[in-house]
């Protein structure tokens, strides 16, 4: 058996978000590797009854594999403190932080990281007009994954055409050109660089289907940009207060050297396949996904 007082875990998978598919395949996957290192499981699909779920069921801890709303924006989080459950990742202010990509940005200011200039716009708005010199990025400002992202290029004719489903407000952000790198943070250390190759935007299909996109671990880049990666994630995780393990997504234009090196986000619940980014960085450090999932569930906690 699992050393430590958990042996019975909730795994948490699915939910309501855009994100539900990708999360689903994460859950299983997590509960997979939990049940190879020795643990018992259930899997419970995040619904409206989720409480009285969790209650019936009585675990010893829950694993967090949500992604997006509700899940890794500090809802179930304070559902879980409520109940009094120990959970994975990361605790309900800092996955509220995370979320909320304008909040998250000050915070990385106030801690001395680089990132792009961003308003936030009515989406009628940036239907409209151009909100600020093209090229821009037009995000929702609490998703992830890249869902609903679009991209304005120095050449277009108008603004952006955002689809229906758009969230009421949106931000829109300066375009970072270069490179797509990412960092993962496992408690207080963080693992190591990926340089992320894509025929085009690391949008949705390229993160999550077969073949959209190609990982270099570890990145093949300057010493000093390496360890500003290093760095930059570990102030990045700190700042916001994360527990467990986070990703941060960097974009470097490479012409420009550590000076072109841009913090874009934090994801609190990052993918969490054998496959996945932080995973992979994890196996890459000799940390085998088993193992990763393990010590996921011993660091678990609901009172930090």
């Amino acid at each position: 058996m699992p050393a430590g007082n958990h042996s019975r875990v909730a795994v948490l998978l699915g939910g309501l978000s855009a994100e539900r598919e990708v999360s689903l395949v994460s859950g299983r996957e997590c509960a997979a590797a939990l049940r190879g290192v020795g643990y018992k499981v259930v899997e419970l699909d995040a619904g409206p009854d989720l409480a009285a779920r969790l209650q019936s069921e009585k675990p010893d801890v829950v694993f967090n594999a949500l992604h997006g709303r509700w899940g890794e924006d500090g809802c179930v989080q304070g559902m879980l403190e409520w109940l009094g459950i120990p959970y994975t990742h990361s605790g309900v202010l800092a996955s509220s932080l995370a979320m909320d990509k304008t909040r998250a940005k000050d915070v990385f200011r106030a801690a001395g990281l680089p990132v792009v200039d961003s308003v936030i716009v009515s989406a009628e708005a940036a239907r409209k007009s151009h909100p600020m010199q093209p090229p821009y990025v037009v995000k929702p400002n609490n998703e992830g994954s890249s869902v609903g992202v679009y991209l304005v290029h120095e050449e277009a004719n108008g603004p952006a055409r955002l689809s229906p489903d758009m969230p009421p407000t949106v931000m829109v952000e300066e375009f970072a050109p270069g490179r797509e790198l990412t960092t993962s943070v496992m408690g207080d250390r963080a693992l190591t660089v990926t340089d992320i190759f894509t025929d085009g935007w690391y949008d949705y299909d390229a993160k999550y289907k077969e073949g959209g996109s190609t990982h270099q671990v570890p990145a093949d880049i300057p010493k000093e940009v390496f360890e500003a990666c290093l760095k930059y994630a570990q102030t990045a995780h700190s700042a916001l207060g994360c527990r467990g393990v986070s990703r941060t997504d960097f974009r470097w234009d490479d012409t420009r050297g550590v000076a072109g090196l841009i913090l874009l986000e934090t994801n609190t619940q990052p993918g969490m396949t054998p496959t996945s980014l932080a995973p992979e960085q994890a196996a890459h450090c000799g940390i085998s996904f088993g193992q990763l999932c393990d010590w996921l569930v011993k660091d678990a906690s609901c009172n930090r």
